[in-house]
């Protein structure tokens, strides 16, 4: 990976990317080592060439879609990939699950991949990366502007605890109940450069932040900022990097559909001249530590009004406000931490990792 990236890949408007983490299985749906076998000692369907890596631990392993020219190509292209992970991972003997957290990973027992770059990672950061067995939903929108693309950045951070309280789908950590709805986002919270970003006035801003975390030794390479949210001067997108992952593909394809809605939306303010919103951290902050412990019961602070607004009302106003409706169906069903808990509760831990798998 380039150290930097650079503000002439900003050239295109509505290009999708989808990146997906997922837990390998052994045949009882137990995390297990099985990176080294799906991404260096065989050839992975066409498909995934190139677009399957691991991530820290051997039991996660991340998937890419090819450049998604527009959301109606979008479900086909997240099924091809799906489809061709579970087939490869299969043929080696393992399985795929996904959740925001596997509820039966502990990660003291669990392997940490070899790669120098998460092998230096583990050394700089210690703890907090030790312990990082998560796994998430990334997506990525094209937009065709630097400058733009920051601000929008700084303005979809207003809407990120929506996704994640919408998304929330990790109540378990090392085996037991946090009383959280996603522990994933606070786990992941332990890292440096992560959670809620700053707002940024402009790309060169961005830039220059990008050059002194390297050179001060901060990071290694800009990929090792990990923010909620951040304009990807790599792949020229504002990336969303919020929800937990999810098994069901209509749960995922919302997110997608919403978050394009939503930069779209943004662009479009963005070209009329509006002022940004300056949102104070703080605020935003709180909305996001509401949404990771409560999930689909969060109530979270207005946007123009001093009050807690319930987050089917927020999810309301969004699909109304954007011409979208697949936000509004996640929140009409079982949420997935409600969903967990459940499933150990009635039916034990076996019928909880069998429901994460993958079909």
């Amino acid at each position: 990976m380039e150290e930097t990236g650079s503000a002439e890949v900003f050239d295109r408007t509505g290009t999708l990317g989808i990146e997906e983490e997922f837990y390998v299985v052994d045949e009882h749906g137990r995390p297990t080592s099985g990176t080294d076998e799906l991404v260096y000692e065989s050839d992975p369907p066409a498909i995934l060439d190139g677009r399957l890596d691991h991530e820290l631990f051997k039991c996660v392993i991340e998937t890419q879609t090819p450049l998604i020219e527009s959301l109606d190509e979008a479900r086909a292209a997240l099924d091809d990939v799906r489809d061709a992970l579970v087939e490869h991972a299969r043929s080696e003997g393992f399985g795929i699950a996904a959740a925001g957290l596997h509820p039966l990973a502990k990660w003291r027992e669990l392997e940490h991949a070899e790669k120098p770059r998460y092998r230096e990672q583990l050394d700089r950061i210690q703890y907090p990366q030790h312990r990082n067995v998560t796994a998430g939903l990334h997506v990525h929108v094209g937009v065709d502007d630097p400058d733009k693309a920051v601000w929008i950045a700084n303005e979809v951070r207003w809407y990120l605890p929506l996704m994640l309280a919408l998304s929330a789908n990790s109540p378990f950590w090392n085996g037991f109940d946090t009383g959280l709805a996603s522990a994933r986002a606070k786990i992941f919270e332990g890292l440096p450069n992560t959670g809620m970003p700053t707002a940024f006035d402009s790309f060169e801003e961005f830039r220059t932040f990008e050059e002194r975390m390297i050179e001060t030794g901060s990071i290694d390479d800009r990929g090792e900022l990990w923010f909620d949210v951040r304009p990807h001067s790599g792949h020229g997108t504002v990336e969303v990097r919020t929800p937990d992952g999810h098994r069901d593909r209509d749960v995922v394809m919302a997110f997608v559909e919403y978050v394009a809605a939503l930069v779209e939306d943004l662009g479009a303010r963005y070209e009329d001249g509006e002022s940004a919103s300056g949102y104070r951290r703080e605020i935003l902050d709180e909305n996001k530590w509401r949404a990771l412990r409560y999930g689909h019961d969060a109530e979270l602070i207005a946007q123009s009004e001093s009050a807690s607004v319930p987050l089917g009302e927020l999810v309301d106003r969004e699909c109304s406000r954007l011409g979208v409706d697949g936000i509004g169906t996640v929140y009409e069903r079982e949420s997935g931490a409600a969903a967990q808990r459940r499933i150990r509760r009635e039916e034990g831990v076996d019928a909880l990792a069998a429901e994460l798998e993958l079909p």
